[in-house]
């Protein structure tokens, strides 16, 4: 009798058990099919949001593989963190429907989580800083950028750093989190600037003709031409110098080839005033030479040993 209480009681525990571990599997299973689904949804959406941002970009990123670069990184970072996060939740539901206590796991979880954020705390700063100066397209490999004071052509951009090549060659690496000023020299569109000093005799009126005559010639050039977007901009007289007028002239030109333009601009234009008559002044001094003093004049009175000047 006993043993057959202690057969069905058995019996009844392993049909039990297996209910159990049935239903527990059933759910588990579930829990993988929405992981799997919602992993399938983050990827599909993360490509339409790379399509996107590669369409929304300008034609210039576009061609140069600026933007699909961009719109890769940014997306490959939200992915991972999507993915982490997903499965993350996965494994923690699967876990409490088995049945285990998974509160020391998330406490032990959120302990090392906080001692890990105190020690990389300048490693997060930099990830964090490099992703939006990513995403708002602050600036992109190959533009000429001042970091910090110090300029150079962008080389590489990566979520911790961003290195930059001066034109010595010298290589400066700065970490994202450090970047306090960011100036972008060459973004969308790049300009030269000049401040031209004549003398105070010129007709300010004809130098800015002259000016805007070699700003056209060079605009009509076949070589230079192309990387001018606008005509001259000559603003006018800007500053009354100690021995010049100083006017302020500039031109827009494609992103980089703002030197190149400038140096033939500043070429032409030396050769234009040259053959208008137009003084370029530079710094003089004066030195005014006038007599040396007199010397002394001591006679000796003999008998006294006194001696007097006259």
């Amino acid at each position: 009798m006993l043993t057959g209480i202690s057969v069905d009681a058995i019996l009844a525990w392993l049909l039990t058990m297996s209910a159990a571990v049935g239903i527990a599997s059933l759910r588990i299973g579930l829990v993988l099919a929405i992981g799997y689904v919602a992993i399938r949804f983050v990827r599909l959406g993360l490509h339409q949001l790379e399509r996107v941002m590669i369409v929304a970009s300008d034609k210039q990123a576009q061609e140069s593989g600026t933007a699909a670069k961009r719109a890769a990184t940014l997306t490959g970072i939200l992915r991972t963190i999507a993915l982490s996060a997903i499965w993350a939740i996965v494994i923690i539901e699967s876990l409490q429907l088995v049945g285990l206590d998974i509160a020391p796991i998330l406490a032990g979880a959120g302990i090392l989580g906080l001692a890990v954020g105190f020690g990389a705390q300048n490693l997060v700063r930099d990830l964090i800083s490099g992703f939006f100066i990513i995403l708002e397209d602050q600036v992109r490999l190959g533009d000429v950028a001042v970091i910090n004071g110090t300029g150079g052509a962008v080389e590489t951009i990566t979520f911790r750093t961003i290195s930059l090549r001066d034109f010595s060659g010298v290589v400066h690496i700065f970490p994202n989190g450090g970047i306090t000023t960011l100036s972008n020299m060459t973004k969308d569109w790049s300009a030269f600037v000049l401040d031209m000093g004549v003398a105070y005799r010129e007709d300010t009126d004809r130098v800015v003709e002259v000016m805007r005559a070699v700003g056209e010639e060079l605009r009509q050039d076949q070589e230079f031409g192309a990387l001018i977007i606008e005509p001259i901009e000559i603003v006018g007289v800007e500053n009354f110098a100690d021995s010049a007028v100083t006017i302020r002239a500039r031109i827009k030109t494609k992103p980089a080839e703002q030197w190149k333009v400038g140096r033939e601009y500043r070429r032409r234009l030396k050769k234009a005033f040259d053959a208008q008559g137009i003084e370029i002044p530079f710094p003089m001094r004066t030195l005014l030479l006038g007599e040396a003093n007199p010397p002394l004049k001591v006679e000796v009175i003999a008998g006294l040993g006194l001696g007097k000047s006259s």
